[in-house]
């Protein structure tokens, strides 16, 4: 489902983010993604959902091969990717209801279809007698259940999270890892870079581990394997 091979990224600062990097996503894996501040987690994450292109190497999501898609076939490729981030990145002026709704509008869904999906994700995260609410009338882990119901809105292929629980406390984190673990078990892939080694170390996938830009472990049912 996803491939990179032998993919390098240099900045143009002249930062080395990635050095060789070879790895193989199946349909359907829980993969954590660890190591060390620096270690390039976060531009792997980003080339999978074209945010960022390998200075080289290739990589490829269902046999297509990211770096030579045209910018205007970007929005396409990530109408199969939900992205989550650690500062949840909500428009702060719409609701909660038009936070989720929007990814719906932008590919001019049918509005019945929108109101009757946007609903069943709400109700999915335990936020459905939210929906008028706005962000900044919610907990943090309120926050990033919406986020991900706004990820997972147009059923992707994919769910990618960078760091989801680095900012809550820990009932909300394994409470959000709840959810992951929901979406993962319809058949969605699920990618997440966290530093959380009590999350990795008894959730039990598969764990990529990352060192100075380079794939240094690749166990399933893997631990943390850094200090805390």
């Amino acid at each position: 489902m996803i491939q990179m091979k032998n993919v390098y990224k240099v900045y143009k600062n002249g930062v080395a983010a990635l050095n060789g990097i070879d790895v193989s996503i199946q349909k359907g894996d829980f993969v954590y993604v660890v190591g060390p501040s620096g270690a390039g987690k976060t531009s792997f994450i980003k080339m999978m959902y074209r945010e960022e292109v390998p200075s080289k190497g290739e990589v490829y999501i269902n046999n297509v091969e990211l770096g030579r898609l045209k910018k205007k076939d970007v929005p396409f490729l990530r109408r199969d990717i939900g992205v989550i981030f650690q500062d949840f990145k909500l428009l702060q002026r719409k609701s909660v209801y038009e936070n989720v709704s929007f990814a719906l509008e932008v590919i001019e869904e049918n509005p019945k279809k929108i109101r009757r999906r946007v609903m069943s994700v709400l109700d999915q995260v335990g936020l459905k007698h939210k929906a008028r609410f706005i962000p900044a009338q919610l907990s943090g882990g309120e926050q990033q259940r919406i986020a991900i119901a706004r990820a997972i809105v147009n059923n992707p292929k994919v769910v990618i999270a960078d760091e989801p629980t680095g900012n809550l406390d820990p009932e909300t984190s394994w409470e959000i890892m709840r959810l992951f673990e929901d979406i993962n078990s319809s058949g969605t892939t699920v990618i997440m870079a966290t530093h959380s080694q009590e999350i990795v170390n008894n959730m039990k996938k598969r764990v990529i581990a990352m060192e100075n830009g380079q794939v240094v472990r690749d166990e399933h049912r893997g631990e943390y394997g850094y200090e805390a």
